[in-house]
Formats: structure tokens, sequence, C-alpha cells
């Protein structure tokens, strides 16, 4: 079993629902660490089932448990690459802090690791979106030496005329343009206008202003055909 098969099967029987490894030499913020592993945990099917009307208390809580699970998992991949040798950085909330911002408070985006590791694109949402799951899932990511298997990039989005995030969008952050890996977010979806609305309506449901919504998640098609599989 070569090593990239090792740290995947590792990985998911720790919890990950996928893994991928990328190239990231030409953005990799530690040097020689040239390789990024990305993972991500989906959120479970019966709370996204009850966001038509989001957020909720249950999506929060398990937004907050997901990051601490997400958490754990980078530190038992760096654990493990570093036991067989190699140089690894997991890129943890805890250690890195979080923002609002374009990179969401990280050296290097998740989702810039994810996209060019073929596992799925950015929605026009803005959110990290695959075929099976949608939008309904949460990643993070290690950086490495490590000489795993590369994957594909996906460079440009698959959302093709859909536009069902941006209508279901009250904050109207969503412009409908697509996404491809020469635009910056602020091209296509307003983090402000985002940010704004997110933080009226979480006080509305949930008594206290966060910048926390989740309707694009929910509306989009890939989730909803994800929530409704048996």
């Amino acid at each position: 079993m070569t090593l990239s098969s090792k740290l995947k099967k590792f990985l998911i029987n720790n919890g990950a629902n996928e893994v991928g490894f990328a190239d990231i030499t030409n953005f990799t913020p530690k040097k020689r660490l040239n390789t990024g592993v990305v993972f991500y945990i989906t959120y479970p099917k019966e709370i996204i089932k009850n966001m038509q009307n989001a957020p909720t208390q249950e999506y929060l809580e398990e937004l907050i448990s997901l990051n601490t699970r997400l958490d754990a998992l980078g530190m038992k991949c760096e654990d493990f690459l570093i036991n067989k040798g190699y140089e690894a950085y997991a890129q943890t909330k805890k250690r890195l802090g979080s923002d609002f911002g374009e990179n969401n408070g990280f050296e290097l985006p998740h989702k810039t690791i994810a996209t060019r590791s073929g596992l799925g694109w950015i929605g026009k949402s803005a959110l990290f979106t695959t075929f099976k799951y949608g939008s309904a899932l949460r990643l993070s990511s290690v950086l490495t030496n490590a000489p795993l298997t590369i994957g594909k990039p996906i460079l440009k989005s698959k959302c093709g005329k859909c536009e069902i995030c941006k209508d279901a969008c009250p904050g109207e952050a969503i412009t409908g343009k697509e996404w491809n890996y020469k635009l910056k977010r602020n091209d296509f979806y307003d983090d402000k206008k985002c940010e704004k609305y997110a933080l009226i309506i979480s006080k509305e449901n949930l008594g206290k202003a966060d910048t926390v919504c989740g309707k694009c998640i929910f509306a989009c098609p890939h989730t909803q055909k994800y929530i409704k599989k048996s």
C-alpha cells in the first residue's frame, strides 16, 4: 500500500468523508512544504434538511463541532506524517485563528488546496462544492513535503447556468458569475453583503448576532440531492 493510500485510509477511518492531495508548490506559505493534504467532513443530512429557515441552532452547534473535529483530525494527520519521517503543518482554526476575510484567516485557504486536489470546485456562493455532497461540508488541510499522489486540479466552476443559490440569498451577496482559479472571491461574491445579512438573520433566529447563515448551502441542487438520498 502506498503512502497516499495509507494516509487516505487513516484519515477516513478517523472521520473524514473524502481526502485529496494537491501540488501547492507555487503558493505554499511554508518553504519545502509543497504538497497539500485536504479533507472534509459532511454535515448530517437531518440538520441540513431543517435549514429552510436557516440558520438553525442545530446547524450552528454542528458547525462548531465540525471545526473541533477537523482540528483534531488535522493534528492526527500532522502526527502521522511526522512519524513517517516527513515535515507537516496542520492548518487548524485553533492554530491560525479565523475571520470573515478572503482567506478565512488561513495562510493558504483550504478551498484552494481542495480545488487543486480535484475534489470539487468553488460554487457561485463562494463555497466549496462537490457533486456528491453539494456544499454541506467543512474542510481542513495539512501542508507537507511527503511524496503523495497528486490529484487533477479543477480550475473552473461546474455550476453552469444554475443560479439557485443566488436566488436564495436575501443578502444579494451572490452575483451569479462563475468561479475560475484566476478570480478573487470578491470578483463574484460580496462577503460584506453576506456578513451584513448573516448578522441580522442570526440575531433573529438564534438570539445572538453571528456570521452564520447557511441558506446557500441548503439551496444548492447538489446539497438537495445529498439530503434526499436514502
